[in-house]
């Protein structure tokens, strides 16, 4: 009976894990009117843009740059 369970278990696993792999590739492949995720006519939604400036804002082993620099 052990041998019967262990092979439905790792049966189960490989259907979750075939599933999660295929699921970017159907997505890509399915969509039915072959519209972009983003329309990159329209405006980025406000989470988007107010997420934009706050991404790098953890990193706080450099510090500010004090040197000026000239323009070319």
């Amino acid at each position: 009976m052990s041998r019967g369970r262990n092979v439905v278990v790792a049966s189960g696993l490989l259907a979750f894990a075939g599933a999660g792999l295929a699921f970017p590739f159907y997505m890509a492949t399915s969509r039915s009117n072959n519209k972009p995720v983003i329309d990159s006519s329209r405006p980025l939604p406000p989470q988007a843009t107010f997420r934009g400036p706050y991404i790098n804002t953890g990193s706080r082993d450099v510090g500010p740059d004090h040197q000026t620099y000239s323009k070319k």
